[in-house]
């Protein structure tokens, strides 16, 4: 759950996984949504070392990503809100072959306009457009710049269980498609200490993971985390692939330990594994180059969260 859904869950958030720009079940206001202050906002951070994998190809390669995203929401007195998101990422690639080497810096850049509203007296709707832009450093960014919303309904079926449908569309770049992705949002208290869900959190690709969260104190949580991520960018004019698309797809799963000593601050620790990773490389008009699998790649870091 994060600010981006303009709701102040005080749940711990994912670390690692997936700004939608909006928050899935987080939208799913309850009757403290009347209590939040008319003005939000947030800041939030990541740091995320993805260990040395071989490359089935051969050579090996690792990766750092870095995000860091900036929050505002307005809530009406109607339970409804409306929130601005701004995020900057850098994904860090290095491969123990320079010369076969297909890309090195890679930036995102996120803009998204989140938005719910009650229908009803125990549903929740919700919408973000976002525009997006990822590119190597050295890349126009324009030909990086991919657009869409993701979307869903949710009902506040009990006072322990939210659920609804959600769909995602987005452009894609380079072959002028579009992906569409469906998706069933879960927001369900097993019991006090237990939460399955399917929250977001910072610095990945569109559509929601599924978090199963242990809250083993007002202040200390534990979240197991999965989710599949694809991310393709727009590459600069030289090297293997000159204005070629590059993308990375893998499932991370991540076990985290959560500190929250009070709504406005949480540090978040975690570690976990990058499952079926492919590395693909594409020329300027979308032909395929290379596809090459690589090993199960360790990943580490941490994120921090501020409220105001």
């Amino acid at each position: 759950m994060d600010l981006s859904a303009c709701a102040m869950s005080q749940r711990p958030f994912g670390p690692l996984f997936g700004l939608l720009g909006a928050s899935v079940i987080g939208l799913a206001a309850s009757a403290q949504a009347q209590d939040r202050p008319p003005f939000g906002a947030q800041v939030d951070g990541l740091f995320v070392f993805q260990g040395d994998s071989d490359l089935s190809e051969g050579g090996e390669f690792s990766s750092n990503r870095t995000f860091l995203r900036a929050v505002t929401a307005y809530n009406f007195d109607n339970g409804a809100s409306l929130g601005l998101s701004v995020s900057y990422g850098q994904f860090d690639y290095e491969f123990s072959d320079a010369s076969t080497q297909p890309w090195t810096d890679i930036r995102d850049i996120r803009i998204s306009i989140p938005a719910r509203f009650r229908v009803g007296d125990r549903a929740t709707a919700f919408v973000s457009p976002q525009i997006r832009w990822d590119y190597q450093r050295e890349a126009d960014a324009d030909d990086g710049q991919t657009y869409g919303a993701f979307a869903g309904i949710a009902w506040e079926v009990s006072d322990s269980l939210t659920i609804g449908p959600g769909l995602g569309v987005f452009s894609t770049i380079g072959d002028n498609g579009t992906d569409v992705f469906p998706a069933l949002l879960v927001d369900w208290d097993i019991n006090d200490r237990w939460n399955l869900s399917t929250g977001t959190g910072l610095g990945a690709t569109q559509g929601p993971g599924l978090t199963l969260g242990y809250a083993a104190t007002d202040e200390l949580s534990f979240g197991l985390t999965a989710r599949y991520e694809n991310i393709r960018f727009r590459l600069d004019d030289e090297g293997l692939a000159p204005d070629g698309i590059g993308e990375d797809r893998s499932i991370p799963v991540v076990l985290s330990l959560d500190y929250t000593p009070n709504p406005g601050v949480s540090l978040s620790v975690f570690a976990g594994a990058e499952f079926d990773g492919q590395l693909t490389l594409e020329d300027s008009s979308g032909a395929e180059i290379s596809q090459q699998d690589y090993e199960t790649a360790p990943i580490a870091g941490f994120a921090f969260r501020f409220r105001f």
